[in-house]
């Protein structure tokens, strides 16, 4: 759509409304930069003392939770017990114990194909798609690579590292099987060519490497395994294969006996076979384990492939024999599955998302002892899970780890640092009552790396919305995540029957429930959301399960600008009285009355039905009222692209591309629902200028068949409240009657006023902030309909192509109006259009008339202009100190100790600085995509103008306190983080952070206290950032060691003669073998070798200070040290068994010391 410029028209409209003068006269200055007027705004500026500086930030990653997006490779140090798991993305993650949590990403972006760990080395090799080795050092918390190896000529399919071995056997897409040296990075000229490994009477390539193994018996003897079905046992010595296996099916991974006699393979139409060694002619043993036996011995038939087969042994069981894939074909709707063959018991265990790779965890490293193995790993699309194999039924282990964020899609976030200290502990406490039951009652697997909480000690709690109307509450305090507490916002609404939904269906195409917006007030634990069905749902929290029926209200909210000519004055029919239309006016426990009938356009009906029942709220957050916006004339209600609530005031405010809503909470009413055209005006709100000349007979039809409707007319302006008490609706200063009427709230009562038929509901497309809010759901066509209207008397009217959307809103205690003594209740509007009005609330005092005396909405008429849609709001005193919105201090309302009936609410109220000078005392920070600006209140002076940006847009902006002072941080589309301070607006920081690239980014970001911000990275992850130098200075005492040193077990005694003459008894030397001076030097075009950033070059230019040689030595230190106890202990082992040998000599030289030769 177009993008039309309103700027000079609204430079026009402050211009000529009162006490807007100076803000129009900054905005004539024409830069980017701070203007500073003079008169009022010098003393002021004189006052505060600004203590923030550049110095104070800096941006920087922090850490990133979630399930890695679109995994595709997985290994374990079963040492180390870490996990590492790569991506599509090139991306690798490492796990440890709870809180070591490591994201490293390729430079490349290339997909992570393999990844092997250096056992106990701390370091791992990742093979990616685009044919690069790289060695990643994870001695240290920052993981980086210290070498790279691209091949040229051939691609990488499979790579295999011998346990305590410097050689890499790299498989390739052409068969040929080449070593790397791990220490220099370097190819050695040792090939294993596939010409050589097959038959020469074989005619066809055998494929692609798809399996290479040393054999647990020999470490000179490599099995090579090929897609073609030929296996290939080679003798690295003789540079020979010493038996060749072939098979009809293709192979997709083997497995070895521990004993190296015997091996398995899975094969392409779900078959295993075992091989021996001694009978390569046909296979030892086949099975098809799902597939359905034949009669007349006929061959089982096939199923799908099996993907991959792990054959472990056990010293007291039968082995194990695991394997993923291999379901038969006829089952074609069953889940994918991982089976569990232990001894003649088949266990299958199905998964909810296809398997991307699977690890079975053994208690010891070494390949030829018996392997114990006491979980599997499963690596699903989009879950993680640990299977405990040590009981019968197989349950899964409790995942410490975020790793469903995305259970349902995050639609929103919300992010909360330095909150109240026992809030965590109370959504805790409450959230493990509904955990899953049937994990396994043994600790996590998953135990390697070292983590401590650093310095950073403060609360933060994140919020998730999600698509499927569910919330979730986390504990994000010291760069960890844990879930704490889950809300689901469905079970207040009926659930849609086939068939039914299609009113929704006409708004969103599916998730009806998804969340859009979270509004949370920590001090009080009012939790407020609103949901892209046009609802909002406003919960309170207790202790105390009840049972209560759930309390709605239906508003009707359109935009009602029509083409007929508005009566003078004079002309206007009476005003009716309201008392006798009230009970219409409210509809509660989700009654839906409805005026359509079969052929009628839908009107006053909402998108989902509330439970009308008694509902039982557990502990937790409890729904305390549901608002709905109704279908109008058949047109859908339009999602709500603002939410604020205050729980000092009860009131919740919120608005869409219509207008504006306000409801108190407290009393259950509708206090105001106004179109935004409406809201400029105070005096003579409804009295419009037409658009053109219109004969009077036409409006007379136009009375005529409002006054025909069979359901009474019900009109949104009120009485004076002196003269009526409206039960809280809105009420107008004036008592004059109005020209034309409109629906307030009551779902049986036709509108006034209707688009022409078939028009389809407008969808706001031009401002960036609602964009921001919106979920990328079905667009719809905007309307092309210009119209008029009347901001002030002494300006003619505007005609405009889009409806003016309300894009922000805030509650605070202010200066309603200009020149104000005293502040009061206040709600501050922002509209798309960059129109700020400042509406009054007149309150009843606190007490028992507040739960019976009705709210007074008044609008003011003041209103303030920036460029661009508003985005966020925010108040200091005069002495630069940040204020809160009032709250009320939260207190049970299901308190069964509580006595009294009502008790009296707690306020804590914020005002201004006092001072004995006459003049402003309150500024107010105002922040639009364009521009940011600082009023001084109740003057309305502009202060301080910014223009942020004239390219771009800004897509979320924060008021937030660092360091005790405030400052306002903003997101630009193009990229930039800026971080201003207050309130003069001097920049601090911009720096080119983050193209938008995904409106998902747009959706969640979000900047919070203490130098702290996050963003949904992928549909998957969330990745957290800090704009602090303070915390980049600490990061590295608050990340976690991914690696500590471990002595690596010693491996079982084979006899005495083999322990004494060094354990193996194996005397094969790779690196005579494939050293350069007998396999000589690899052909340079084969492979390049890329020093990485990580080398020992790369850290000391990186460290370049006294703690990086430092942490250098201490790593050396630790590693000589655990060599000399290394080689202390072996040493002791050989004095022993040197020991042993000496006593039986000497005991077999005495027994046959006196014997003659013929005694023997």
């Amino acid at each position: 759509m177009k993008k039309f410029n309103f700027r000079k028209v609204l430079d026009g409209l402050t211009a000529s409304s009162p006490g807007s003068g100076s803000s129009s006269g900054s905005n004539s200055g024409g830069g980017s930069g701070s203007v500073h007027p003079g008169g009022t705004a010098g003393v002021l500026r004189e006052e505060i003392q600004e203590t923030l500086t550049s110095e104070y930030f800096h941006i920087c990653k922090t850490v990133r939770h979630g399930f890695p997006y679109q995994p595709t490779a997985l290994a374990f140090d079963p040492v180390q017990k870490t996990l590492a798991i790569g991506t599509r993305t090139g991306a690798i993650r490492i796990l440890g114990r709870p809180g070591v949590d490591c994201y490293c990403q390729h430079e490349s972006g290339a997909a992570v194909l393999q990844l092997q760990f250096l056992i106990n080395e701390g370091a791992l090799v990742s093979a990616s798609s685009d044919d690069t080795l790289h060695l990643w050092n994870l001695r240290q918390k920052r993981p980086a690579i210290l070498h790279s190896l691209k091949f040229n000529r051939e691609r990488i399919t499979y790579c295999h590292l011998p346990f305590q071995s410097k050689w890499l056997y790299v498989g390739t897409e052409r068969g040929n099987t080449h070593i790397v040296n791990i220490e220099s990075f370097i190819l050695s000229g040792y090939v294993i060519m596939w010409n050589k490994a097959i038959e020469l009477s074989t005619k066809t390539h055998p494929g692609p490497v798809v399996h290479l193994s040393d054999s647990p018996r020999d470490e000179g003897k490599l099995l090579i395994g090929y897609e073609n079905g030929t296996v290939v046992f080679w003798d690295l010595k003789s540079k020979r294969a010493e038996l060749r296996v072939y098979y009809d099916e293709a192979i997709h991974s083997i497995d070895w006996h521990h004993e190296g006699k015997q091996f398995m393979c899975s094969h392409s139409d779900g078959s295993l076979t075992l091989w021996n060694l001694k009978s390569p002619s046909r296979p030892f043993q086949t099975t098809i384990p799902h597939g359905k036996s034949q009669k007349e011995g006929r061959k089982s038939e096939s199923c799908k492939p099996i993907l991959k087969v792990e054959y472990k042994t056990c010293r007291n069981s039968e082995p194990f024999i695991i394997f993923s894939g291999g379901l038969s074909y006829d089952k074609a709707c069953r889940r994918p599955s991982l089976t569990i063959m232990h001894g003649k018991a088949i266990t299958v265990l199905e998964m909810d998302h296809p398997i991307v790779e699977f690890l079975t965890l053994c208690e010891t490293p070494y390949p030829n002892e018996f392997q114990e193995p006491y979980a599997v790993v499963v690596l699903l699309e989009k879950d993680l899970i640990v299977v405990d194999l040590t009981q019968s039924n197989f349950p899964i282990f409790e995942n410490p780890y975020p790793m469903d964020i995305h259970e349902s899609p995050v639609t929103c976030t919300a992010y909360f640092a330095d909150c109240p200290p026992d809030l965590i502990l109370v959504l805790y406490s409450i959230g493990v009552k509904h955990k899953k039951q049937g994990y396994s009652n043994k600790e996590w697997p998953i135990t390697g790396g070292a983590w401590n909480l650093g310095t950073q000690t403060y609360p933060e709690i994140i919020i998730t919305g999600h698509a499927d109307g569910s919330i979730k509450f986390w504990d994000a305090s010291a760069i960890t995540l844990q879930m704490l507490y889950k809300l689901k916002t469905s079970k207040v609404f009926e659930k849609q029957k086939v068939g039914e939904g299609k009113q929704t269906c006409e708004i969103v195409e599916e998730d009806p429930y998804a969340i859009q917006m979270i509004y949370w007030c920590p001090e009080s634990r009012i939790f407020c959301v609103s949901g892209v069905s046009a609802y909002v749902i406003i919960y309170k929290f207790s202790r105390h399960e009840i049972t209560a029926e759930i309390v709605s209200l239906e508003v009707r909210l359109q935009y009602d600008v029509e083409d007929i000519i508005t009566p003078e004055p004079e002309t206007s029919p009476p005003f009716p009285d309201l008392s006798s239309q009230l009970p219409s006016s409210r509809s509660l426990s989700g009654s839906t009355n409805t005026v359509a009938s079969e052929g009628v356009a839908k009107d006053s009906i909402p998108c989902l039905n509330v439970k009308t029942r008694p509902v039982r709220m557990p502990p937790g957050y409890q729904a305390e009222l549901v608002i709905q916006l109704v279908w109008v004339d058949g047109e859908p209600p339009q999602q709500i692209t603002s939410l604020a609530v205050s729980s000092a005031y009860g009131i919740v405010a919120f608005g869409n591309c219509n207008g504006l809503a306000v409801v108190d909470f407290i009393q259950k009413t509708v206090l105001l629902s106004m179109g935004t055209i409406d809201l400029y005006r105070s005096s003579d709100l409804y009295q419009r200028q037409p658009r053109s000349p219109r004969k009077n007979k036409q409006f007379i039809a136009g009375l005529t068949e409002l006054n025909d409707s069979p359901v009474p007319l019900e009109l949104e302006r009120c009485k004076s409240p002196t003269s009526d008490h409206v039960n809280g609706h809105c009420t107008s200063p004036t008592s004059q009657s109005c020209s034309s009427g409109k629906r307030l709230s009551s779902a049986d009562v036709s509108k006034v006023n209707r688009w022409g038929p078939g028009r389809p509901p407008f969808r706001k497309a031009q401002s960036a902030a609602c964009m921001e809010i919106s979920l990328p759901v079905t667009t719809e066509e905007s309307r092309e309909n210009s119209y008029s209207r009347s901001r002030s008397s002494s300006i003619s009217s505007i005609d405009k192509d889009s409806k003016e959307a309300i894009t922000a809103l805030y509650f605070m205690e202010s200066f309603a109006r200009k020149n104000d003594s005293t502040v009061s209740p206040c709600l501050f509007v922002g509209t798309s259009l960059g129109m700020v009005l400042i509406i009054p609330l007149n309150l009843p005092s606190a007490g028992e008339q507040r739960f019976t005396e009705p709210v007074m909405v008044l609008p003011s008429g003041t209103f303030l202009s920036l460029k661009g849609a508003v985005l966020t709001f925010s108040c200091m005193d005069r002495t630069g100190g940040l204020m809160q919105p009032p709250y009320e201090v939260w207190k049970d309302p299901n308190n069964i100790d509580e006595n009294e009936k009502s008790w009296r609410r707690k306020l804590v109220m914020n005002f201004p600085s006092p001072s004995q000078e006459i003049g402003d005392h309150q500024y107010t920070i105002i922040c639009s995509e364009k521009q940011a600006k600082v009023f001084s209140l109740p003057s309305q002076t502009c202060l301080y103008v910014h223009n942020i940006t004239e390219t771009s847009f800004i897509l979320r902006a924060d008021v937030v306190v660092m360091c005790n002072s405030a400052c306002l941080a903003c997101f630009c589309a193009n990229g930039h983080i800026m971080i201003m301070s207050l309130p003069s607006l001097r920049p601090m920081l911009d720096v080119n952070y983050l193209p938008l690239t995904d409106m998902r980014i747009a959706r969640t970001f979000c900047f919070t206290n203490e130098g702290q911000a996050l963003y949904l990275v992928s549909p998957t992850e969330i990745q957290r950032l800090t704009y602090s130098q303070e915390m980049c200075d600490n990061l590295q005492d608050m990340l976690g060691d991914l690696f500590t040193p471990i002595e690596t077990p010693e491996a079982q005694n084979r006899g005495f003669l083999k322990g004494l003459f060094g354990g193996s008894g194996q005397t094969f030397d790779r690196e005579e073998l494939f050293g350069e001076a007998s396999a000589g030097k690899a052909s340079r075009s084969l492979a390049q070798h890329i020093p990485g950033p990580g080398g020992i070059e790369g850290m000391k230019g990186a460290a370049g200070g006294v703690m990086g040689e430092l942490t250098r030595a201490r790593i050396a230190l630790d590693e000589r040290g655990q060599r000399l106890g290394e080689l202390e202990e072996k040493t002791a082992g050989m004095m022993t068994s040197a020991e042993a040998f000496s006593k039986h000599a000497h005991e077999l030289m005495l027994k046959y010391k006196d014997k003659k030769w013929y005694q023997f």
